[in-house]
């Protein structure tokens, strides 16, 4: 069995931030939990290298477009790293190969493409198009970016998106294209009723630097185009075979933040039916991090740069936080306090102590080996099968709180005083397998934690013995 994993590629003009490092955990959770159940699993992430923040960020720096995104493309591969995610694939867009199956995808979608002159607003920061109502309602300034919309009148092509209204509808009702979590299907439907046709080139006077249009070298791809088919181009589409191709793309499942849901479950949805491809069996939306209740912003001095808790605390408490205590669909906050208090009470405290303590109980005991078969709980199942991952987190980490709890009950320590020196080898047995089943189910959240338990505890060969320092020294 095979499933296929995307997550959103990034514009590649600066650092990553906490809203790519949610894509890629997501992803990375899910992915490592398919494969303890035996499926094999295809992850693809990238870099979206073309428009005209990249160019306009080069000029400034004084170098070419290309060598801008080279070194941000490198970076971001090596936060993925950092973050210990494991991807099979990394798709660039200005990849030769992928360049040149965007404009045979182009040429597939022909027939519903049409030529027209857009007069409206733009945004220069979002490099997005926006409608009447939508300038209106925002007093002609970009929340986001904090700039008046500018006024458009240029030659575009467009993707016909009214014609399939009728086959996204029906995907999003009867569940062929999953929307998750679910109240956000209602939100993609509202939107879907007044969709209009989407601009999918600009003139090479406005965007300097993207992929061309095949036959008008006047005309360059706008990102719907150039950036959303990257799911399909990495996996060799439209030259690879074409039974591969359908096996992993018929099992799709991708991993986006909410302020881009409606870009994969309209516009996606509209070019994959144009080339009579199926859609993505999932679409998993994941909210914002906030900072002290309000939303990130660099005009606000409230950003928080991930590689900052890294450093300081390392990946896996990073994961930790980030998997555990925002949610996976509602935004979520992020204070430094928060976080100190989660890495020291919980992570150090209930975790790192409670490994320490069975192994120093087992050493103190005699107990060197211990039999173990992992087993995944029903309930566990369930709940990673429906990709709620902070939910499954907090299934975990309630059965470390229950052993923990245990532990005190049985007082080990106390059997010997009590003449039942007898029982405790199958006490510690049935302490330490508990731990154990804990510690694997634990594996697709904090991977090298999972890792060291195991040595710990001699799972990977060896002997029971006493960790020398700390899974998680306080702070």
């Amino acid at each position: 069995m095979k499933k296929y994993l995307t997550t959103a590629i990034p514009y590649a003009n600066g650092a990553p931030h906490i809203g790519h490092a949610l894509d890629y955990l997501l992803a990375d959770v899910y992915r490592r939990f398919l494969t303890m159940t035996g499926t094999e699993v295809r992850l693809s992430a990238g870099t979206d290298e073309h428009g005209s923040k990249i160019y306009n960020k080069a000029m400034e720096l004084g170098v070419t477009p290309q060598e801008l995104v080279d070194k941000n493309a490198a970076d971001f591969k090596s936060f993925i790293d950092e973050l210990e995610v494991k991807y099979t694939d990394f798709v660039r867009t200005t990849d030769t190969a992928h360049m040149k199956r965007c404009q045979e995808i182009w040429r597939k979608l022909q027939p519903h493409i049409y030529k027209s002159r857009y007069e409206g607003w733009y945004c220069s920061g979002c490099e997005g198009f926006v409608s009447d109502s939508d300038c209106a309602n925002n007093d002609g300034v970009c929340p986001d970016h904090k700039k008046p919309y500018e006024r458009l009148s240029e030659e575009n092509y467009y993707l016909r998106i009214s014609g399939f209204k009728n086959e996204i509808r029906e995907a999003i009702t009867s569940g062929k294209m999953r929307i998750l979590p679910e109240f956000r299907a209602n939100e993609v439907l509202n939107l879907l009723e007044n969709a209009p046709d989407v601009s999918i080139s600009r003139p090479k006077s406005s965007l300097k630097w993207g992929v061309e249009v095949p036959d008008d070298e006047n005309q360059v791809m706008y990102v719907w185009i150039d950036a959303l088919v990257n799911y399909l181009t990495v996996l060799g589409y439209p030259d690879a075979p074409e039974a591969d191709f359908k096996e992993l793309w018929g099992s799709a499942v991708q991993f986006v933040g909410k302020d881009i849901l409606r870009f994969h479950a309209i516009i996606w949805p509209a070019i994959l039916l144009g080339l009579g491809l199926e859609l993505p069996k999932v679409i998993h939306s994941h909210g914002h991090v906030l900072a002290n209740g309000t939303k990130m912003s660099k005009s606000l001095g409230n950003v928080v740069a991930p590689r900052d808790v890294i450093v300081k605390y390392g990946t896996e408490a990073f994961r930790y936080y980030f998997l555990r205590h925002i949610d996976t669909f509602a935004d979520s906050d992020f204070t430094w306090e928060k976080f100190e208090a989660a890495y020291n009470g919980e992570l150090a405290n209930d975790y790192g102590n409670l490994v320490q303590r069975l192994a120093n109980l087992a050493v103190k005991n005699g107990v060197s080996r211990v039999d173990f078969q992992p087993v995944l709980p029903t309930e566990y199942v369930k709940i990673m099968n429906e990709m709620r991952f902070s939910d499954g987190f907090d299934y975990v980490w309630g059965r470390v709180q229950a052993l923990n709890q245990e532990i005190d009950q049985k007082k080990p320590w106390a059997m010997k005083k009590e003449g039942r020196e007898a029982e405790i080898p199958a006490v510690m047995q049935d302490l330490i397998s508990t731990l154990l089943e804990v510690n694997y189910m634990l594996a697709p959240f904090l991977p090298k934690t999972y890792e060291k338990v195991e040595e710990v505890f001699g799972i990977r060969g060896g002997e029971i013995r006493v960790p020398e320092t700390p899974l998680f020294p306080k702070n």
